[in-house]
């Protein structure tokens, strides 16, 4: 929906489909860390800024993890509105929960992205963690900014609490590895496909996987270690979306997430905890994936949807 090419905005309606007609998501190109040694970005107080959506299953995992680690008082937030048209996400407050840019005073994210590189050629996504002192990008890869937030600031906060430990590393990568490709990406590829054998491929993969964690979950709490860790952070925001977008929205339509018994209560299980529950706003995530993808519902009729009943 929109990218920066050579620094400039150009308006787009269009997905990144490949030659098959799949979704092909390209790659996050911000993706330096936080520590204490790293030549530029050291772990400081009240020196990142977040910029999230609350629509956008990518950054809420962050916001859980800015909470889980009791990071609210060391990284801002501003919090961008539900639509994406055609200047891509844009910063306003006339939407519940949703702010102005409290650090730049920005009207649209791409130009929080001009800012950090005049020229840069790229996607405009959430979640951005901005560096306050250079006015630089860190960091727009999800996956990279939650392992920043669990360890990167605790001497800061001394929460110690690690949700990526070293003992089960190896069976969360696992996880995430197909969690990601199947679910996470995969309500995406099905919602997004352009031919009837890309989203038959999509569909199958998303719905395969479903079972089987439906099936791991029959003896567990947890998907790995039986312990909260980033698969669980990483997996829930796309659950706690499934019945009220994706089922009806990308034709994920085979099963709802409340036909899984042993999934649906682990949903539940996971959104009673405050870090998750107080960064689900469903009036955002059902406003944006219905208005904003014009291509797939062209008249932007916002649906009744199912209460999510968690």
């Amino acid at each position: 929906m929109g990218f920066l090419k050579n620094g400039l905005w150009n308006n787009s309606l269009r997905f990144n489909v490949n030659e098959e007609g799949s979704f092909d998501r390209p790659n996050s190109i911000f993706r330096e860390g936080v520590s204490l040694d790293h030549p530029q970005f050291k772990p400081e107080r009240n020196r990142y800024h977040l910029y999230v959506s609350y629509a956008c299953p990518w950054a809420h995992r962050t916001l859980i993890m800015r909470s889980l680690k009791q990071l609210e008082s060391i990284i801002s937030v501003s919090v961008v509105m539900p639509d994406m048209l055609e200047n891509g996400w844009e910063f306003g407050d006339s939407f519940e929960n949703a702010t102005k840019d409290h650090l730049n005073q920005n009207c649209y994210l791409y130009e929080v992205y001009q800012k950090s590189d005049p020229t840069c050629t790229c996607r405009v996504t959430v979640p951005v963690l901005f560096d306050k002192y250079t006015q630089k990008i860190v960091n727009n890869e999800s996956s990279e900014i939650i392992r920043i937030f669990n360890t990167s600031f605790n001497l800061l906060t001394n929460n110690n609490d690690d949700y990526y430990p070293k003992q089960l590393r190896s069976d969360i990568d696992a996880i995430n590895e197909v969690v990601y490709h199947a679910i996470n990406n995969g309500v995406y590829k099905v919602g997004f496909s352009q031919t009837q054998a890309a989203y038959d491929v999509a569909v199958n993969d998303l719905f395969n996987q479903l079972d089987k964690l439906d099936s791991h979950l029959n003896s567990c709490d947890y998907l790995v270690g039986n312990q909260l860790t980033e698969a669980d952070i990483r997996l829930i925001p796309t659950l706690l979306r499934f019945d009220s977008v994706y089922h009806t929205h990308f034709k994920c339509n085979k099963k709802q997430l409340r036909d899984y018994p042993n999934l649906y209560s682990y949903s539940q299980h996971l959104f009673n905890l405050d870090a998750i529950k107080t960064t689900t706003f469903f009036s955002h995530i059902i406003r944006h994936y219905y208005y904003s993808h014009k291509l797939i519902n062209p008249y932007q009729i916002v649906p009744v949807c199912p209460d999510p009943v968690f």
